[in-house]
């Protein structure tokens, strides 16, 4: 852009340039995407209308970090099955192989299936026994 054509060439001599005689383009208000002195001169604004602006809110169990669960629906179970071999006309999948630690009963199946998975639902459990496969969980592996 050429230098006679730029705001402060033109606006020489007029002391506030335009953006008035408080302002002075400076304060909180000449950028509004920013939450700019909540700390400072708008510490009064922040304890009126939003108080809880500031800190970490609420409580998270340290048993929920540690147990991430990776958790697979019925409905990806039949795209996973193509991809698996096949014996006597039933195919199994491995879930815990895959890394998945639950399967849940979201979506539909028509293919009998032997899956070997950690934990299951009740609901997943049963759409899969009505397809006419099973349901191998970690319980029933160890004799239980």
């Amino acid at each position: 852009m050429p230098h006679k054509e730029r705001k402060t060439r033109k606006m020489r001599g007029s002391r506030t340039h335009g953006y008035g005689r408080i302002g002075q383009h400076r304060d909180a208000g000449s950028k509004g995407q920013r939450k700019v002195g909540r700390h400072k001169h708008l510490w009064s604004y922040v304890t009126t209308y939003e108080p809880d602006y500031f800190g970490k809110h609420g409580f998270t169990s340290p048993q929920s970090l540690k147990r991430k669960e990776k958790v697979i629906n019925i409905a990806k179970l039949e795209e996973i099955a193509v991809s698996t071999e096949t014996e006597k006309g039933k195919t199994s999948v491995d879930l815990t192989s895959l890394g998945y630690t639950k399967l849940l009963g979201t979506g539909k199946i028509t293919k009998p299936l032997t899956v070997t998975v950690p934990a299951c639902s009740k609901t997943a459990e049963e759409k899969i026994k009505k397809a006419g496969g099973q349901v191998l969980t970690a319980s029933q592996e160890n004799g239980e």
